[in-house]
């Protein structure tokens, strides 16, 4: 396993901003869940997105990124995301290494701290018909705000082509 050096927020949008991605972003109180953060819908638009980090018996991790009220069925998306088994939530301390992120704070620009590409990604064909989602730069006191078209772009730059499929019901 390579040695990673975890990327800031500021560090991310540099990143984007090399890449010609436009992208802004807001302070707010830290939010753990998609509840606390419910508040701030009025105050950013698009589409507010729920990650989940999940790994299969194989240890095949998954960062499955959807619409904040979708749902994900657990025991049988794996059969959609081509999983070796039924998922289960990944570890926090895989989670820091791969993505450099806590609990709470699971986000697609993780894709920039997984440079071993560990991960795959997995974006919900429904949350990509916002033409802006949104998402924590790294850290859950923060929002950023991005097209969706260019959040492939960003992933496709970090070395992770994304599944784009109908995980949510």
């Amino acid at each position: 396993m390579a040695e990673n050096s975890q990327k800031t927020a500021s560090e991310l949008f540099e990143f984007l901003d090399g890449l010609g991605i436009s992208h802004t972003t807001k302070q707010h109180e830290p939010v753990f869940t998609v509840a606390e953060s419910q508040s701030l819908r009025d105050l950013i638009p698009g589409g507010h997105t729920k990650n989940l980090f999940v790994k299969d018996k194989k240890d095949q991790y998954f960062v499955l990124t959807v619409e904040e009220n979708a749902v994900v069925d657990l025991k049988s998306v794996h059969k959609t995301i081509g999983a070796a088994s039924r998922v289960s939530f990944g570890r926090p301390e895989k989670m820091l290494e791969y993505l450099g992120v806590v609990p709470g704070s699971v986000t697609v620009f993780g894709a920039i701290n997984d440079t071993d590409r560990q991960v795959t990604f997995v974006l919900d064909s429904g949350l990509l018909e916002n033409e802006l989602v949104n998402g924590h730069p790294l850290s859950n006191d923060q929002t950023t705000t991005i097209a969706s078209t260019d959040l492939i772009r960003f992933l496709e730059a970090t070395g992770h082509a994304p599944l784009v499929l109908k995980v949510s019901e």
